[in-house]
C-alpha cells in the first residue's frame, strides 16, 4: 500500500562482519546474490538487502528505508516539486517493480518502490520481533519535513509527544496504525546531517545490547523507556547506526488480513529478491565500468600523448618543406631575372660579333668585286686619245 515501508538496505563496507554481527541477536539468515551484495531473510523470507559499500566512494555506512508508492514517477516528480530531488532513478526492476532513491529537502535519503503485480510484505504497524518496527527522522525542521513526507505519501498525523525544552516528536501513519516518527535534530547532534535510522523489533532490548556490544556494536544511547516500551540506539561495526525496539504491550493479534498477508509472503520473497538482484547487478556492472575506465585511462593519456606529439612532429616537417618550397621558388625566381636580364646582353654582344663579321666579309667582297685601276703610264695614251676627238669635234 502506498505510504507503508517495504524493504531496507544496508550499505556497509565490511558485508562479512555484517553477515557475523546482526544475526546474533535478531536471528536472520542471508542469501548469497554474488561477492558484493547479499539479502536479508526472516523465515526465509528476504525483507532487506545487504550491499558492499566502497570506501572510496565517500559515503558512510548506513541503513536506507524504501517507502511503498502507487507510481514511482509521479512520486519522484512530486518530491521534487515539494523541495526534494531524485538521487537514483526512477528505474525498472525487470519481472518486479520500479523504484528510486529519493532526498528530501532537508538532506535525508529514502527510496521509494512499486511492485509490478505481486503483493509486498510491507510494514503495516504490527511489530513482529526479528523485523523492523519503527522509523524515526532526524532532521534540521521537523514541522518541513512533516508537511514534505504528509504530502508524499499520503501519511496521517497520529500524535506528537514533548520531548521536552520545546521540542516535538510527531508521529504518523495511516489510520490508527503508526509508521514512524520525526523530530528536531537536538543541539549536541549538530554534525550529523538528517537521516532516517531503524528500529530492529526485539524481545529484550537490555539482553539484544549486551549482545550488540560484544559483538563489537557501539553503544550510542542506552536502554531507555518510552510510551509502550523501550529502545536504544547503537552502531554496527562498520558505524551504521541502528536501534532496537521493545514492546511492552500485547501485540494484537493478526486478523485476516494479516493472515492472508503472511500467505502471499512467498511471492513477495520472489519480487524481493528479483529487485535486490537487478540493482545489485547493475550496480557491479558500474563498478565494474568504473575500474575498466580506472585502468583504461592511463593509456588513454598515453596514446592522446602519442598522437600529439606526432601531429606536432608531422606539422613541424610540413612547416619545413613549406619553407625549403618557398625559399626554392624564391631562388629561382631570383635566378630567372638574371637569366632574363642576361640575355639581352649576349644578344647584343652575338649580334656585335655578327654585325663585326658581316661588315668584313662585305668589305672584302666589294674590294675584290671593285676593277682594278690602270697604272698612270697606261692611261695616258687614253687620255691623249680623248683630248684628239674633243680637238676634231
Amino acid at each position: 500500500m502506498h505510504g507503508q515501508f517495504v524493504w531496507y538496505e544496508l550499505h556497509t563496507t565490511d558485508v562479512d562482519g555484517a553477515r557475523k554481527f546482526y544475526p546474533r541477536f535478531t536471528g536472520w539468515g542471508t542469501q548469497k546474490f554474488d561477492d558484493d551484495y547479499m539479502m536479508w531473510t526472516t523465515g526465509g523470507v528476504p525483507f532487506a538487502g545487504l550491499y558492499r559499500l566502497a570506501r572510496e566512494q565517500g559515503i558512510p555506512p548506513n541503513w536506507l528505508p524504501y517507502v511503498e508508492s502507487n507510481d514511482v514517477d509521479a512520486t519522484a516528480r512530486q518530491a521534487t516539486a515539494l523541495g526534494g530531488r531524485v538521487l537514483l532513478g526512477p528505474a525498472d526492476v525487470p519481472g518486479a517493480g520500479r523504484f528510486a532513491v529519493l532526498q528530501d529537502p532537508q538532506g535525508a535519503a529514502i527510496g521509494i518502490y512499486k511492485s509490478a503485480g505481486a503483493p509486498t510484505n510491507a510494514f503495516d504497524g504490527l511489530p513482529v520481533p526479528g523485523r523492523f518496527s519503527w522509523h524515526e527522522l532526524m532532521t534540521t525542521d521537523a514541522a518541513k519535513a512533516a508537511e514534505f513526507y504528509r504530502a508524499l505519501f499520503d501519511w496521517d498525523k497520529n500524535a506528537e509527544m514533548d520531548m521536552g525544552d520545546g521540542a516535538m516528536y510527531h508521529m504518523f501513519g495511516k489510520g490508527q496504525r503508526m509508521y514512524s516518527g520525526v523530530y528536531d535534530r537536538p543541539a549536541d547532534m549538530a554534525g550529523i546531517p538528517p537521516f532516517w535510522l531503524c528500529y530492529i523489533n526485539v524481545k529484550d532490548v537490555a539482553a539484544a545490547v549486551a549482545t550488540a556490544t560484544k559483538a563489537g556494536g557501539t553503544l550510542h544511547r542506552a536502554p531507555m523507556e518510552i510510551p509502550g516500551g523501550m529502545i536504544a540506539i547503537l552502531g554496527d561495526p562498520s558505524g551504521a547506526a541502528f536501534a532496537f525496539h521493545q514492546v511492552g504491550v500485547a501485540v494484537p493479534e493478526a486478523g485476516p488480513a494479516d493472515k492472508a498477508k503472511a500467505a502471499i509472503g512467498n511471492a513477495a520473497s520472489k519480487v524481493a529478491t528479483t529487485m535486490n538482484k537487478t540493482v545489485a547487478a547493475v550496480r557491479k556492472a558500474a563498478k565494474k565500468q568504473a575500474k575498466k575506465t580506472a585502468k583504461l585511462m592511463p593509456r588513454l593519456k598515453a596514446k592522446r600523448t602519442a598522437v600529439v606529439r606526432k601531429v606536432k612532429a608531422k606539422m613541424k616537417a610540413a612547416r619545413v618543406k613549406v619553407k625549403a618550397k618557398v625559399a626554392s621558388r624564391a631562388k629561382a625566381k631570383v635566378a630567372s631575372r638574371a637569366k632574363a636580364k642576361a640575355q639581352p646582353r649576349a644578344k647584343a654582344k652575338v649580334m656585335a660579333r655578327v654585325t663585326s663579321k658581316a661588315r668584313a666579309t662585305m668589305k672584302t667582297v666589294t674590294r675584290k668585286a671593285r676593277p682594278k685601276r690602270k697604272s698612270a703610264t697606261a692611261r695616258k695614251p687614253a687620255s691623249r686619245a680623248r683630248k684628239a676627238r674633243r680637238a676634231r669635234r
